[in-house]
């Protein structure tokens, strides 16, 4: 398969560029700052540089055409104010949505965040952010052309990942690794069926191949 990832140099997207290396998957990695690109070599990942906030909708699908899956995983930074929660993790997700779209590329796998809502009150910096990817969420939703998948995780943690999970609707709050997130959205893309699902993720006891499955229906 051949998957391009928004925001190749995240700490995820790295994990998933690796996992995908190392099963013979093609990963195309997309980043703003070309003195990333010799990371995303060395995790075995194509880099393409874009700035996802000043690109059009058909440059970023020349980027997409001929990928088997999108991941949508950039995003603005902890440190960053609430104008780019807004031109990163709301209109980036959208352009990268249309881009994938226009590209014919169905399956579309969204890294968003537990309590996203595009309603959610509150003047703090993290609001806005909740509310961005909430809009972006929607957005990607309501794409007739995109078998989507959003996946939200709770609060990411740098330990070692156990592959151990609680995946579901709704699973509360808690911690999980970025491995473990990494590592369900490797078995997301291979999951067809999960389309259509907003799931959240934590750490948990069942193992990310059988949750998968689980919410899968499989």
């Amino acid at each position: 398969m051949r998957i391009v990832i928004a925001g190749g140099h995240g700490q995820i997207a790295l994990r998933l560029e690796r996992l995908l290396a190392a099963r013979g998957d093609e990963a195309t990695g997309i980043i703003r700052n070309p003195e990333q690109g010799d990371d995303l070599r060395a995790a075995g990942a194509e880099p393409v540089v874009l700035d996802l906030e000043s690109a059009s909708v058909e440059q970023t699908a020349e980027v997409l055409r001929g990928a088997d899956a999108a991941v949508f995983a950039a995003g603005a930074g902890p440190n960053s104010g609430k104008e780019r929660k807004d031109t990163v993790d709301r209109a980036a997700a959208v352009l990268f949505a249309d881009a994938a779209e226009r590209a014919g590329v169905r399956r579309y796998v969204v890294v968003s965040a537990m309590g996203a809502d595009p309603d959610h009150p509150g003047d703090e910096v993290f609001d806005a952010y909740l509310r961005a990817k909430g809009a972006a969420d929607a957005y990607v939703r309501s794409r007739p052309g995109l078998d989507w998948t959003i996946l939200r995780p709770g609060m990411l943690t740098n330990d070692a990942g156990t592959g151990q999970v609680l995946m579901a609707v709704s699973t509360g709050r808690g911690p999980v690794a970025r491995d473990d997130v990494a590592a369900a959205l490797l078995e997301l893309l291979d999951t067809p069926a999960t389309a259509g699902l907003t799931l959240e993720l934590i750490s948990g006891n069942v193992p990310v191949a059988v949750a998968v499955k689980d919410v899968a229906g499989n």
